[in-house]
């Protein structure tokens, strides 16, 4: 590889990413703004011959990529701890340096990588939040079918509450990923890995009732009818206006705290496995590449941990 500069080569690590590992546009950007905070830091606190590319930009010649150590991102790390930044954040952060020197040493652009012998962070591990049982069918029942967009929204919340998919999985949704008879959807995850899971009749009856409605107001264009969840210029759903969307109907059906798309997973997560389903079932189901991904929603809810108390300490 023959770069003039470290933003070059974050280009080509991103680049990377997106074509041979196949991650999402949000996931590369995400990397993109913890690199480009790194090499801010690095850029700052190393004393470094600095030459300017034709945009004026701040280029750094090769050679110097190999003055980044072990306590340079032990420092940085440091850094960001007196800026109050999130643990899980800085572990992030972390990971993603280390991703990118490995790239480096893979490629002979550095001979090791020092990242490897910094420690990440010990993370701290709050439980999930989730709705109970009562709260989910209270926010979903909430939601009046009288107009096409109360019509999409009960769709929509009913399909990701049925299937557990993550909100970037279900504004991606088409059409054709629907098998209503097999009572599947097709999704695709992380990595643009696909996957089929199962969703239940009244979702489907939702969804349908919401496809009808829409045809019946107005022809839909063949582009429109690819996108499952349209917004109201016919255009496909983005998750902000689903978090939006969510946010506003949680609300109105009078719950103690908002609720963001993610906490629909959760609950799902949580009902499935407070109902028996086997933890591996469920990972499968979420789409989790590891266990201790989906251990995460093995807490109880205080019901049940009072009820199984009741039922067996001798001493009520």
């Amino acid at each position: 590889m023959n770069y003039a500069s470290l933003n070059q080569l974050l280009d080509t690590f991103v680049d990377f990413l997106s074509t041979e590992k196949g991650y999402s546009e949000n996931t590369c950007r995400a990397y993109t703004n913890d690199l480009e905070d790194f090499i801010a830091y690095f850029l700052s606190n190393r004393a470094l011959t600095v030459t300017y590319e034709d945009d004026g930009e701040k280029a750094i010649d090769i050679s110097d990529v190999a003055s980044v150590s072990g306590l340079m991102i032990r420092s940085y790390l440091g850094f960001l701890h007196k800026q109050n930044i999130k643990k899980s954040s800085v572990a992030r952060k972390l990971s993603s340096i280390r991703s990118f020197l490995k790239f480096l040493e893979r490629h002979g652009v550095i001979t090791e990588n020092p990242a490897t012998s910094v420690l990440t962070p010990k993370q701290d591990k709050p439980i999930p939040k989730y709705l109970t049982v009562d709260d989910m069918f209270r926010l979903l029942d909430s939601i009046k079918t009288d107009t096409m967009i109360g019509k999409r929204n009960r769709a929509l919340l009913e399909t990701m509450y049925s299937t557990g998919i993550r909100v970037s999985e279900l504004v991606g949704l088409n059409v054709a990923d629907i098998d209503f008879s097999g009572k599947t959807i097709r999704v695709t995850g992380k990595g643009n890995v696909e996957r089929i899971v199962p969703i239940g009749q009244k979702s489907l009856d939702f969804i349908r009732d919401y496809r009808k409605s829409l045809h019946l107001q107005k022809a839909v264009s063949e582009e429109q009818n690819k996108a499952l969840f349209l917004n109201k210029n016919r255009g496909r759903l983005t998750a902000r206006s689903v978090a939006r969307m969510l946010d506003k109907s949680s609300r109105e059906a009078g719950l103690a705290v908002p609720v963001a798309p993610h906490d629909l997973r959760h609950s799902y997560a949580t009902h499935m496995l407070d109902a028996g389903l086997d933890l591996r079932v469920v990972q499968e189901l979420l789409g989790h590449k590891q266990l201790s991904t989906t251990q995460k929603y093995t807490h109880v809810s205080i019901d049940r941990l009072m009820a199984a108390y009741d039922s067996a300490h001798p001493r009520k």
